[in-house]
């Protein structure tokens, strides 16, 4: 049985080794996992089970929010159980408990939340909630040890951001997508051509048999200087596309010209950001994270910008590309050994930036503009 640690240096700051459970119900996955920070700061996943939402939102092409919400409620103890098991590590071997706190499907993320502060209070544990967003940014520190700080490009289905990570708690955000993320931009063109869900892995597979250079697909934002990324007219004009599209070739060839372009926009913005960096830190280390990091198209082309700037490249093994616990835990349990605990009240938050201040200071959606993404 593992052995909780001591806190010696006031509340919520060990000594010794820490052994958090982690707990995300962000979106259409039902996660729980354990793991364990060493006071020299190499994490082990002890345990990571997840419960895929894929075969209930497939019928939709989509992840429906309350079938997510519902779904999470009838699973989160049982999969909070298995981990637990899996890692061989009693509720008395913990030593805090860390749950998604958002951004996210509020309905989800109020489930694991709950639970975790339920947990927390049964066992008289200390409860950490987490940005999901960090948890992605923590995420490469589970395969190997990684110092800080780092470059990170953050690439999922909800978001797409630039980011100088320092530590947990110590971000700024240098670039962040203006209207649609990448991975929402897979996804929606992977409907258009009639693919299953999720779409960005249905894509990548029809792209590997095509030839994209019989496109021309629209670069966005070529004239702005900053590194900020902007989807939604590559995803209209490649839907349009994709409706005249009349032979699996077709749809292949699309397929591929996709691919290609959001994998391009992606590292001309990081090549920006890597130049930028390198002219303020000696540490050059480019980090890539979030489930669009599991593509081997866009995963291949930044790691050659990566390399053209001198930078290491580095993304977080496969299994920890998508939402997952264990970097939930691993961001708990850094911010667990900084003394950081979170009130029983604290609320699920449905958007959460990294970098509060640039997103007060500099907010990327002005007052008065219309629509969804307002």
């Amino acid at each position: 049985m593992t052995m909780a640690a001591d806190y010696s240096s006031g509340p919520g700051r060990a000594t010794g080794p820490l052994v958090v459970l982690g707990l995300e119900t962000s979106c259409d996955e039902t996660a729980a996992a354990v793991v364990r920070l060493s006071p020299e700061g190499r994490a082990e996943v002890l345990s990571s089970a997840v419960h895929s939402q894929i075969d209930d939102h497939a019928a939709y092409g989509g992840v429906v929010p309350e079938i997510a919400a519902r779904s999470h409620v009838e699973m989160i103890a049982g999969v909070a159980a298995r981990a637990m098991d899996e890692a061989g590590v009693g509720y008395d071997g913990l030593d805090g408990i860390a749950a998604t706190a958002g951004p996210g499907l509020v309905g989800g993320v109020m489930v694991g939340l709950s639970f975790g502060k339920a947990v927390a209070l049964a066992r008289g544990l200390p409860l950490v909630a987490v940005n999901h967003l960090e948890g992605h940014a923590v995420s490469a520190r589970l395969g190997e040890p990684v110092d800080y700080p780092f470059l990170l490009l953050l690439v999922s289905g909800g978001h797409c951001q630039l980011l100088e990570v320092r530590g947990v708690g110590e971000m700024t955000r240098l670039g962040t997508t203006i209207d649609d993320a990448a991975g929402e931009a897979f996804d929606k063109i992977a409907k258009a051509l009639g693919l299953g869900y999720p779409g960005g892995p249905a894509l990548e597979r029809l792209a590997a048999s095509g030839d994209g250079s019989r496109f021309d697909l629209p670069r966005a934002l070529l004239g702005r200087k900053d590194c900020d990324f902007s989807f939604s007219g590559l995803k209209t004009a490649a839907s349009r596309l994709a409706a005249a599209c009349e032979t699996d070739e077709d749809r292949a060839d699309l397929a591929d010209a996709v691919q290609t372009a959001i994998a391009r926009q992606l590292a001309e913005r990081s090549d920006r950001a890597m130049k930028a960096y390198a002219g303020a830190h000696d540490h050059r280390l480019f980090v890539v994270a979030g489930g669009v990091a599991a593509n081997r198209t866009v995963r291949a082309t930044l790691e050659a910008t990566a390399a053209r700037n001198g930078f290491a490249f580095l993304a977080p093994p496969m299994a920890y590309c998508t939402d997952n616990a264990a970097m939930i835990a691993l961001a708990g349990a850094e911010r667990l050994r900084k003394g950081w605990i979170s009130d029983i009240d604290v609320a699920a938050r449905p958007r959460w930036p990294l970098d509060e201040r640039r997103a007060i200071d500099d907010p990327v959606h002005k007052a008065g503009r219309k629509g969804a993404k307002a």
